[in-house]
């Protein structure tokens, strides 16, 4: 298959770019374009924008994976702008591309977040729950919106909701460990919010799942199938690196730090892959133990 590929530079990007390009044909789009080649070599097509395009007859699937960090920044006015329109822009350009295309990509595998849910107290949720409107919920419900745009009897959409990626180097654990490293790591205020996790190599095996399998279509949780509270990452993280894992952060500092970006951290969801699973979608990682003692082996 000939892929278009949005976001291949960013942590999930980078761990599905080498599953792929053994077997497809690669169109890979980022915003530098010299520094993606870089990292993957000369046996791919590079794209610095979509508006490059103006239709994708010639791409049979489109993996799109782009987007600003939610939590790069403390959350401004401006900042949510350029949270949404990150998101919602290269979606809906996307869409559009599929829509003017004569023979169009019959596959659209789009990226949203369990933001989608907001905060939901204990309960264990799957993909039809009612969501909280919030604005993790606002940005994710456009975002699915603008994906789905583009589906039609020729184009099947798969929209998969990411929960906390776990990876060696990079992504939610590389702000974590230099704390948890010395020992000063533990649970976020009382620790009972839900903490809603997938190991990158099930993420990136999911995604393959979906692009391979052509029936799958729809809405997918992208977690592992047995989420956990703040407090029990909290003492398996500080398990896998032998550390101690007991002082909390104050939900009241993180509010005077993070402003409302802090909800995110103080306010969670339990959520389960019921999509996936119901349709055999196994996961290598269930258990958060499993998923760490993999990252941080002795």
């Amino acid at each position: 298959m000939k892929i278009l590929l949005t976001g291949a530079t960013g942590l999930v990007g980078s761990a599905l770019v080498p599953l792929l390009e053994t077997d497809h044909e690669l169109l890979l789009v980022s915003r530098n374009p010299m520094k993606a080649r870089q990292k993957f070599g000369q046996n791919h097509q590079y794209l610095a924008s979509l508006d490059q395009l103006h239709h994708l007859d010639d791409v049979d699937a489109v993996i799109n994976l782009a987007g600003e960090p939610i939590v790069a920044k403390r959350w401004s006015d401006q900042q949510k702008e350029k949270i949404c329109h990150s998101r919602w822009d290269i979606t809906d350009k996307i869409a559009q591309l599929i829509n003017a295309s004569s023979t169009p990509p019959h596959t659209l595998l789009s990226a949203s977040a369990i933001g989608f849910y907001g905060r939901q107290g204990d309960a264990r949720l799957a993909e039809n729950a009612v969501p909280h409107q919030e604005f993790s919920h606002h940005i994710c419900n456009i975002w699915e919106q603008k994906a789905q745009a583009a589906a039609s009897n020729y184009t099947r959409v798969c929209i998969f909701r990411i929960g906390v990626v776990l990876a060696a180097h990079g992504g939610a654990l590389a702000k974590m460990l230099p704390a948890f490293k010395l020992g000063l790591g533990g649970p976020i205020g009382d620790g009972k919010q839900g903490m809603s996790w997938i190991h990158l190599r099930d993420l990136v095996a999911l995604i393959c799942y979906l692009l391979n399998n052509p029936d799958c279509e729809g809405v997918y949780n992208a977690t592992a199938p047995n989420p956990v509270t703040n407090a029990d990452f909290a003492k398996a993280l500080g398990k896998a690196l032998h550390r101690p894992a007991c002082l909390p952060a104050p939900a009241f500092i993180l509010k005077l730090a993070l402003g409302e970006m802090a909800d995110l951290l103080t306010e969670g969801q339990f959520i389960v892959p019921k999509h996936a699973l119901d349709e055999g979608f196994y996961f290598e990682f269930a258990e958060i133990h499993e998923a760490l003692a993999d990252l941080f082996p002795d």
